[in-house]
């Protein structure tokens, strides 16, 4: 077939790398605690088990930012095992950084899309919850299509949890907030914990992050959604 006649269908993508400079101590994190912290893509699918050297409970987070949430929710919660997923690398080497400073063991960090990542590493009923805080909101009406949560994540979310497990989403833009009821109201083996449309208040485990922070400054309302694993 003639490469005219080819379909070429690439997926859309959720985000995209507004990068800023890296500095000097994030650029030092990066070469050299990566390789003590860091999972590459091309690890393929990951055993938990040994990545940590143990049995836990396992936690994903998708866009952990500068890390400051993640770190915190880690050293918070020994007993636990973390895996950061971020594309941005000053996020991912500020992060690294403090984990090599505070010498944390329950953290591993990818700097992969986390589609790919859920694709390709993340083993099915292998996660107790998964994190998604303050996701790129592509406000404007013809972006939303970017959004990540769309019916196959969450299809793609409740493979890689354990039954019971939790999807716990925030978000400070009311429309995203609906879109995100929407979606996983209609899922297929979620249950929402707060009841039929309703909404959480922060618990006690999420961190103030500061995109949060910002928000509020703004006067911005901020939704919490967990929603169960129920098969």
């Amino acid at each position: 077939m003639s490469n005219s006649r080819q379909t070429i269908q690439r997926r859309i993508r959720s985000f995209v790398k507004r990068e800023g400079r890296l500095t000097q101590g994030q650029q030092r994190a990066l070469e050299d605690c990566f390789p003590v912290y860091g999972i590459k893509l091309e690890q393929g699918q990951l055993d938990f088990d040994d990545l940590f050297k143990r049995k836990a409970k396992r936690v994903l987070e998708i866009g952990f930012g500068n890390g400051t949430a993640l770190l915190e929710m880690a050293l918070n919660n020994p007993e636990n095992d973390y895996f950061g997923i971020e594309v941005h690398r000053p996020g991912v080497g500020n992060l690294l950084s403090q984990l090599e400073e505070k010498g944390i063991r329950n953290i591993r960090v990818s700097n992969d899309d986390a589609i790919e990542v859920l694709n390709q590493q993340i083993p099915d009923q292998s996660l107790e919850m998964v994190h998604l805080f303050f996701p790129d909101p592509w406000h404007k009406r013809n972006h939303h299509k970017r959004r990540i949560v769309q019916d196959e994540f969450a299809q793609m979310i409740r493979a890689k949890l354990n039954v019971g497990g939790c999807l716990h989403m925030a978000t400070d833009w009311k429309d995203y907030a609906k879109q995100m009821m929407l979606v996983l109201t209609r899922a297929e083996g979620f249950s929402n914990k707060a009841g039929v449309g309703e909404y959480m208040h922060r618990p006690e485990h999420r961190p103030l992050t500061k995109f949060e922070q910002r928000g509020k400054n703004l006067g911005h309302d901020v939704w919490d959604l967990m929603f169960i694993k129920d098969n």
